[in-house]
């Protein structure tokens, strides 16, 4: 068995900060022995307004973000799934959201592109999210194997479409991670339920960390990142502020469960 984290985080508009409280909470998470840690979405940047973004934005194989995560992969020798970060899109006017992963040597060796943007007004408050304004959106899912299992990707809004979750456990994902910036509202109705759902469905472990505090732009994320098993057992949760979950991921455990409960071989729809 090998331990893995979630970092949660309370992001904001100053990068270098951002990625000093971002290391201070990897070297912890190695300390305690993981072997893989997974940081939220925009982990670097949570700016004033979307278009921030479009300036930090960075080509693809180099810039401080990119170096930050091959870095301490490198320095702490563990794997490191990137959150998300701006990366130079097709369209100059907007930016890819990348989710960056790397080894425990440093080299990278995957990347996913956000694919559902968030484009909602949420019930209930006067928040409008237009992520497509600035974002250009992806287009494969994306499944990298790593030492703790076949590991499938999948960034905030994402959580809310089962079929494209269908789509990773069809390419043998045992683990499914879920760098996120949910709202306080939106995370209150529907976190828990969402990620306990995709790891119920797919017999998946599910590593999901979560932006979760107050923002300096105003914004409240609501945290509880968590670790949950194939079995929709929540095995950590950290509610607010910056921290982090651990957990171990059981290969025999998710081996027997899917052989006592073969729903992946059961499927009549594809």
């Amino acid at each position: 068995m090998s331990k893995c984290a979630a970092i949660q985080m309370a992001s904001g508009p100053i990068i270098s900060s951002n990625l000093l409280e971002a290391e201070k909470l990897i070297a912890e998470a190695a300390k305690a022995g993981a072997k893989l840690v997974a940081l939220p979405e925009n982990f670097a940047l949570m700016g004033d307004n979307e278009s921030d973004k479009l300036k930090a934005k960075e080509a693809d194989g180099s810039g401080p973000i990119q170096h930050f995560l091959a870095s301490v992969a490198q320095k702490y020798a563990l794997w490191v799934v990137g959150g998300t970060i701006p990366m130079v899109a097709d369209d100059s006017n907007k930016a890819r959201a990348a989710c960056l992963i790397y080894n425990d040597k440093g080299e990278r060796v995957g990347r996913y592109d956000k694919i559902h943007l968030f484009d909602v007004n949420v019930p209930g408050t006067n928040e409008v999210y237009r992520e497509s304004d600035s974002i250009e959106p992806g287009t494969e899912t994306q499944v990298f194997d790593t030492p703790l299992g076949r590991l499938g990707i999948a960034v905030c809004y994402d959580l809310r479409f089962p079929e494209f979750f269908r789509k990773l456990s069809r390419k043998g994902a045992e683990i499914l991670v879920v760098p996120s910036a949910f709202t306080a509202e939106t995370g209150a109705a529907h976190w828990e339920l969402l990620l306990r759902a995709r790891a119920v469905e797919n017999l998946c472990y599910v590593i999901a960390p979560d932006q979760g505090g107050f923002h300096l732009n105003g914004r409240k994320t609501f945290g509880h990142s968590m670790i949950i098993d194939p079995w929709g057992v929540v095995l950590d949760c950290y509610k607010t502020g910056s921290g982090f979950v651990m957990a171990e991921i059981d290969r025999e455990r998710l081996e027997k469960v899917r052989g006592a409960f073969p729903v992946l071989s059961h499927r009549r729809f594809f």
